[in-house]
């Protein structure tokens, strides 16, 4: 049999962890210009679903994964969720402006020409890093590699849900 004491400690321990769990991190305050020349911030995601992916014309599994951004972006967008692609700064503007064009992606495409966005992100450098954000502007994960699109869809329908 457990002690009072023993309860009490227990019960603060599992609230304590209960408490650090619910924290999300706040999505980071950045500016960013899309490839049509408009200047946006993320002040403007507030109230949606937001994903964010950084992705470079070189990389193998981002360009594979694309058509699944570009799925899942035309799935949900009209129940709020919309999509930024960050280029990151190494990708010739170019050919992060032919392959937007060539695949038509209905979302905006940005070039993170100082690496400024990325940074903001937490020094992302590995490509394809996905951000999925929800109404309030928190970081609820963050995918490395290509997402499991079926999980991510899953998430993105509960955060759709929240008020």
């Amino acid at each position: 049999m457990l002690s009072r004491r023993t309860l009490t400690a227990t019960a603060a321990l599992l609230g304590a962890l209960a408490i650090s769990g619910c924290a999300r991190e706040q999505a980071p305050a950045v500016d960013y210009v899309l490839l049509d020349g408009q200047k946006l911030s993320s002040a403007g995601w507030n109230g949606k679903v937001m994903v964010v992916n950084f992705w470079a014309t070189s990389c193998a599994t981002c360009v594979k994964e694309m058509p699944q951004i570009v799925a899942t972006h035309e799935k949900y967008k009209s129940r709020g969720l919309d999509t930024v692609a960050v280029a990151m700064s190494y990708d010739p503007p170019a050919f992060v402006s032919k392959f937007a064009e060539t695949r038509k992606l209905p979302f905006g495409v940005a070039i993170d020409n100082t690496g400024a966005v990325a940074s903001a992100f937490g020094q992302v450098q590995m490509t394809p890093t996905t951000f999925l954000i929800n109404k309030r502007g928190e970081i609820v994960k963050r995918y490395v590699g290509e997402p499991d699109f079926a999980a991510l869809h899953q998430l993105i329908e509960q955060l759709l849900a929240q008020a």
